[in-house]
């Protein structure tokens, strides 16, 4: 009988020590999470795709532990809207300064916009194939290209390439923006397969190749991007 009491015993100690420690460190927890200093950063709102440009109403301020900020976290959204993503930042996404470059820097190379597997190739166009000089850099365009057949007398349009993305027009590889002058352009440089950027330059040399563009609010929307 004495070994049972001296056995429950030892249960409902061993049930209150327990109940103790989990009752410190709930309240050990909460003084930590008291403690501890936050910190507000930038952060992408939605999904943001690369080489799109950046605004204000893309980002948000989000709270994070200080010990867990890195050295070039974006605190200001400031500095971050007007520059373009230099990759794919998914929503909630903390900014980092090698996540932004800036259109100025960007302008200078256009070997930087071009995706891995991709080559430029340029096309001659006047004001009425390039949609009247208004088509401009990061758009998607269709080619249509036009043969003559001298022996029948009949002339045949068909669509070459479909939602080709635009990385230059003339010599300009950044979208304009208020303080850009017009400058009209007679070229426009495209970011191609290998394969299809053959069938480009074959195609210019057969005949003129029309640009058709494709609407920026679908390409928003992820509907016609590749």
């Amino acid at each position: 009988m004495r070994s049972k009491l001296i056995l429950l015993a030892a249960l409902l100690m061993g049930i209150a020590t327990t109940v103790l420690f989990f009752d410190y460190m709930k309240k050990y927890d909460a003084a930590a999470a008291a403690s501890e200093t936050f910190v507000q950063v930038a952060a992408a709102k939605q999904e943001i795709k690369e080489n799109t440009k950046i605004t204000g109403d893309m980002l948000l301020i989000v709270r994070i532990p200080a010990n867990a900020v890195h050295p070039s976290t974006i605190k200001d959204p400031a500095l971050a809207a007007g520059k373009l993503a230099a990759s794919d930042l998914a929503a909630g996404e903390v900014l980092l300064a090698n996540h932004l470059k800036d259109q100025k820097e960007e302008a200078m190379f256009v070997s930087k916009k071009i995706r891995e597997g991709y080559r430029a190739v340029s096309l001659g166009v006047n004001l009425v194939q390039s949609v009247s000089n208004l088509i401009e850099p990061d758009d998607y365009v269709d080619l249509v290209t036009t043969e003559s057949n001298k022996e029948s007398g009949t002339t045949e349009s068909r669509i070459l390439l479909e939602n080709v993305r635009v990385l230059a027009i003339g010599r300009r590889m950044v979208e304009a923006d208020a303080t850009t002058p017009y400058v009209e352009y007679a070229s426009v440089t495209l970011e191609v397969k290998p394969e299809d950027g053959v069938k480009v330059v074959n195609s210019d040399e057969k005949g003129p190749v029309s640009l058709m563009l494709h609407s920026r609010i679908v390409q928003e929307d992820g509907g016609s991007e590749p």
